[in-house]
């Protein structure tokens, strides 16, 4: 059996939404159903634009009675300013309390009681034990409060590593890290992996971006979506076009130690795996893996 393995991961951000109408307040704004959201069970969601493009994505869990936003620290700020647009007269509050918490990954062995349905959630060393919501394979996350978390982690029989081994562990499953891996204002999220990951509730009623999304779910018209690749030669940058022959099949987005995600045209990407070809992306060879988005266990 692996040894269970945990990372803190520094990177990560926590906004805190209080208030009687904190759970209204984000249910017109965010993918998934705030209402779900329960000491219990831990969702993962996104903020789009009005055209229905790629903003921030997040875990939405409740602790201390408020619903707690993880995402990318160094884009909380913008986070944060664009919730406040639409706060109004809402009665919901926004705190930054990324000095108090800090994010873990827990993957290779032990689920602290917990079951493998996505999103399973308990209480752990003063703050929360959840399954990754997105797939089962990542294993656990937790949020604890900063002094004491590493101490918890060991208490409770993990090894510990490192953010980077985590990177390539998400890596390997072909698992997106937010604006790393998904561009800015500029992507539709379903190419990214928003529904094998379970960040849309489609009967939940309107969100912002909600018209187009749901379209292009409704009409399946997904022609691009991510796939693990391994990458021999020099790492491409984020961005770097990727080519079979002459023809631009997509491109390339993080990668870290020969492993690494691609936004390929579906057609090509199956072709390759089919026919165990490979792509290129300047000094470097590109393989695209079978993606196994969509399950849990």
């Amino acid at each position: 059996m692996p040894m269970p393995t945990a990372a803190l991961l520094p990177g990560r951000g926590f906004l805190a939404v209080a208030g009687d109408g904190a759970r209204p307040f984000l249910q017109g704004l965010v993918s998934n159903d705030v209402n779900a959201v329960s000491p219990t069970r831990t969702l993962y969601a996104g903020l789009l634009t009005a055209q229905g493009k790629f903003l921030h994505d997040f875990f939405l869990a409740e602790i201390e009675g408020a619903v707690v936003l993880e995402a990318e620290g160094e884009r909380l700020a913008d986070l944060h300013r664009r919730l406040m647009m639409y706060r109004l007269r809402a009665r919901v509050t926004l705190t930054d309390r990324s000095a108090d918490w800090v994010a873990a990954a827990l993957w290779d062995g032990d689920r602290l009681g917990l079951d493998a349905k996505p999103g399973a959630t308990r209480a752990f060393a003063g703050g929360i034990a959840f399954a990754d919501p997105r797939l089962g394979a990542l294993g656990l996350r937790a949020i604890l409060p900063r002094a004491g978390a590493a101490a918890a982690l060991a208490g409770a029989g993990y090894a510990f590593s490192d953010a980077e081994a985590y990177d390539c562990h998400r890596l390997a499953l072909g698992v997106t890290d937010g604006s790393r891996d998904i561009p800015v204002e500029k992507a539709f999220p379903l190419e990214f992996g928003f529904d094998d990951f379970h960040a849309v509730a489609y009967d939940k009623g309107c969100f912002v971006g909600q018209e187009l999304t749901a379209r292009t779910h409704n009409r399946g018209t997904i022609k691009r979506r991510i796939y693990p690749v391994t990458v021999e030669g020099p790492l491409p940058a984020p961005g770097t076009a990727l080519h079979h022959g002459e023809s631009e099949v997509g491109e390339m987005r993080s990668g870290r130690d020969g492993h690494g995600i691609a936004h390929l045209r579906i057609d090509a990407a199956e072709m390759a795996i089919r026919d165990g070809a490979s792509f290129t992306a300047g000094g470097a060879r590109i393989t695209p893996h079978k993606t196994v988005l969509g399950g849990h266990g």
